[in-house]
Formats: structure tokens, C-alpha cells, sequence
């Protein structure tokens, strides 16, 4: 799995977790990505550092990756920053707004949209780190999510 800072035409920044480069263009090519903030279909990698992980940034907060990567990892269970919590605020609503939670159904829907036995739509639910795996090395585009803010239900 690799992750790619992306930035749309309208200039918005947001990342995305890919199996590899070739998966990235496969879903670019598709018309399958689109902008996380504003939903622009014209989006690009924009210019990374690599993550490099060391043993002070592993003392220090950072997480090991699934796959080993490692990186610097931010705790978003109770963001002390008002712009973060701004901003996975509006995350929470346009997820609300503009896609189905299916819950822990997420892998066997993802599948069934992606083969076609199932309507296009987005989704998003529940998957643990080997569902997801799974799901990318299959073709299908997945994305994790940082924890959010409850619904204001």
C-alpha cells in the first residue's frame, strides 16, 4: 500500500491509499477519484516527501503501517486544533450527505459495486487492516478514514 498526497484543480489537498502506482492511474483513468473536499473529478498527485520511519519518530507518536511503511501518525480522537476539528467536521457531514454507511457490510458491498452485481455508489463502513488489503489488491478503491466526530443527530 502506498499513500499519495493529492490536490485537485480547485487547489483542495487531501490524501489517498492506493496498492501501487498502477492502482492510483487505474482509478484516475476510470473516473473513479475525485476530490475528498469539493468533489472535483480533475485530480493529481501533488509533490510528497517520502515517509521515512525512525526509532526518535516511533518514541515520539509514530505507527507502524500495515504493510510496514511507517509514518508520522497524528492522534485525531480529540483534536485540540479548532481548523482540524473544523475540518473532519465537515468530513463527517459530506460522508452523511453524500454516501451509505453500510457498516461492517462495507468489503461484501465495496465487491458487489466494483463486480458490477451491485448499484455505483459510494460507501463507507467498517474494515479491518486485512479487508482493506484485500479489497486494494482486488482493484477496488478504498481509503481509510480518521476517527470523526459523532453525528449531531
Amino acid at each position: 500500500m502506498i499513500r499519495f498526497d493529492l490536490k485537485c484543480e480547485r487547489g483542495c489537498e487531501f490524501d489517498a491509499w492506493f496498492k501501487d502506482n498502477s492502482a492510483f492511474e487505474k482509478v484516475k483513468a476510470s473516473g473513479g477519484l475525485g476530490c475528498a473536499h469539493c468533489g472535483s473529478s480533475r485530480v493529481e498527485k501533488a509533490l510528497m516527501a517520502p515517509g521515512v520511519s525512525t526509532s526518535r519518530a516511533k518514541s515520539g507518536g509514530s505507527v507502524e503501517t500495515p504493510d510496514g511503511a511507517g509514518g508520522q501518525m497524528a492522534s485525531l480522537s480529540s483534536p485540540e486544533d479548532p481548523e482540524l476539528a473544523r475540518r473532519l467536521k465537515h468530513l463527517r457531514e459530506y460522508l452523511d450527505k453524500n454516501s451509505n454507511d453500510v457498516g461492517a457490510d462495507f468489503p461484501e458491498e465495496a465487491r458487489k459495486i466494483h463486480y458490477g452485481e451491485a448499484d455505483s455508489r459510494q460507501i463507507h463502513g467498517v474494515a479491518t487492516p486485512e479487508e482493506a488489503k484485500e479489497l486494494s489488491e482486488e482493484g477496488v478503491a478504498v481509503a481509510p478514514l480518521p476517527p470523526l466526530p459523532r453525528r449531531s443527530d
